[in-house]
């Protein structure tokens, strides 16, 4: 495993105490249920606070199956969190080795990049939304993840200053849009994303490889949704 992979959250006070049964459900009921089988990435999400990087109005739901969304100090929608048995399907599709670099879209408050930076060599966390990631900043600090380098920009542009990656993981649906982050995979690389072959095709979780310097096909992992990512629209055509 990763030299940054998360050491055991605190159980010795009641509330860790709670909080890391309720962690060993989810593993057990949601993950391992869901075939999710490769025994470091379990840890890891055993082992992370999901909690801490919630505000307090959705702590109480961090180990649920069910998607939470962030909002900004006036109400607005800001991002859409994928619930942890589909964010740990993606994490196992995307085979994540201890020598790969991570690019992680979207992440939010960085609950994801905590997670992969346990079975990655580095990760680099993208996020639009500057108070999220200053956010995710300090909860990854907290913790003492240092291997997750916070940046701030549009999702869909990626970080080519620190290309290339192994892996990209997008933190939700895409429709369009995903050349500038194929630009930056490694040969060989791997990016995922919740995505569908064609408009007729239903939502799935989606790995595309990149071969020879292009993409060299997409295969459908299982089936999902999530929000269309921004930066990831399709564009609207004129009809005459």
């Amino acid at each position: 495993m990763a030299e940054a992979a998360l050491a055991p959250a605190d159980t010795k006070s009641d509330a860790g105490s709670a909080t890391a049964v309720l962690r060993q459900t989810m593993v057990e009921r949601q993950l391992r249920t869901f075939d999710v089988t490769d025994i470091p990435l379990l840890r890891q999400f055993l082992n992370a606070p999901r909690e801490i990087f919630l505000p307090h109005d959705l702590a109480p739901l961090a180990y649920s199956d069910l998607p939470l969304v962030l909002k900004s100090e006036e109400g607005r929608r800001t991002r859409h969190l994928l619930p942890p048995l589909i964010l740990a399907r993606l994490l196992q599709g995307a085979a994540i080795r201890e020598s790969d670099r991570v690019l992680d879209i979207g992440g939010g408050t960085g609950y994801a990049a905590a997670i992969e930076a346990g079975v990655a060599k580095e990760v680099v966390a993208l996020e639009s939304d500057a108070r999220l990631a200053a956010t995710a900043k300090s909860y990854l600090g907290a913790l003492g993840v240092g291997n997750v380098r916070v940046e701030v920009g549009p999702l869909a542009n990626g970080v080519p200053a620190a290309a290339p990656f192994d892996v990209i993981i997008v933190q939700g649906a895409v429709e369009d849009g995903l050349d500038a982050l194929f630009a930056q995979l490694t040969d060989n690389g791997r990016l995922i994303a919740i995505a569908r072959a064609d408009a007729e095709s239903g939502w799935a979780a989606t790995l595309f490889e990149r071969s020879g310097g292009k993409p060299a096909g997409a295969r459908a992992l299982f089936d999902a949704s999530a929000p269309v990512l921004e930066g990831f629209e399709k564009a609207l055509g004129f009809v005459f």
